[in-house]
């Protein structure tokens, strides 16, 4: 595996008219991740991953601070996995000046995790933004468990980059629960509480996809995982899966969930 800390550098030495994979991650890497970079590898000739903490996509100075890092781990997980190229850029690399640092959402995108996140996806698209401009990949991999993200991305770089953008399914652990960076920041308590609420939707979703009006039971979900100790509902909406708006019928549906489990934020959908 080539090590890159200057896009400079990696486009130099990287022909990117080849068939090349980007996955782009902030580290603290997880079989979610790994998930995507085998799609990646069984896609494409070769693979490039970047660890970027990107701080134009935190709202709060705290959750940057806080957000697990663990660059020698990750550096040893891929090359285990034969990762072709890790890119390990620094700020001033990805971002040239303030004004690249946000893309403006629409108004009627400002939902759930946009809404509760001011700034974030603006942030996230603009690091995806700057990545593309400079690197040009032939495909860019997703996962699911941020789906909103994933939507958003996809109406962003369509008709603006040649780039596809490829998905993969959430990757759960065995108590259903979706990997994610920030779980290593939970106790097994903690774990317990949040697999309890990824089982108690699944059900959930199941008995919507059987008769449609078991949707009202949704302010009774809500109120059932807000009694857990420690833990509060940021949001829990069900949105047509395709666009996102509410309407929906049983066989196009998701349910998102946004919550804290003690301070730490986890998302999920179904």
């Amino acid at each position: 595996m080539i090590i890159f800390k200057s896009i400079n550098k990696l486009n130099k030495e990287v022909n990117f008219k080849a068939s090349i994979g980007f996955v782009p991650t902030m580290g603290s890497l997880h079989k979610g991740h790994i998930s995507l970079i085998k799609s990646s590898k069984k896609n494409c000739e070769k693979t490039l991953v970047s660890i970027f903490v990107n701080p134009s996509q935190f709202n709060k100075r705290n959750d940057l601070k806080n957000y697990p890092r663990n660059l020698d781990k990750d550096i040893k997980i891929l090359k285990k996995i034969k990762v072709d190229y890790l890119l390990t850029p620094r700020v001033k690399d990805i971002y040239k000046n303030k004004k690249s640092t946000k893309i403006k959402l629409n108004n009627k995108d400002k939902i759930m995790c946009a809404l509760h996140r001011p700034g974030h996806f603006e942030g996230v698209l603009a690091v995806i933004n700057q990545f593309l401009i400079n690197l040009r990949p032939k495909y860019i991999f997703f996962g699911e468990k941020d789906y909103q993200q994933l939507l958003l991305i996809k109406k962003f770089l369509k008709n603006k980059f040649k780039t596809k953008v490829l998905s993969c399914s959430t990757v759960r652990d065995k108590n259903n629960l979706a990997l994610s960076s920030r779980n290593i920041l939970l106790n097994n308590k903690d774990i317990k509480k949040s697999s309890f609420i990824a089982n108690l939707l699944i059900k959930f979703k199941k008995r919507i996809q059987k008769n449609i009006s078991n949707k009202k039971e949704l302010n009774n979900i809500i109120n059932k995982i807000n009694n857990i100790k420690k833990i509060k509902v940021e949001y829990l909406e069900i949105r047509n899966k395709n666009n996102l708006s509410k309407n929906y019928k049983k066989n196009n549906f998701k349910i998102f969930l946004a919550y804290y489990n003690k301070k730490v934020r986890l998302i999920d959908n179904y």
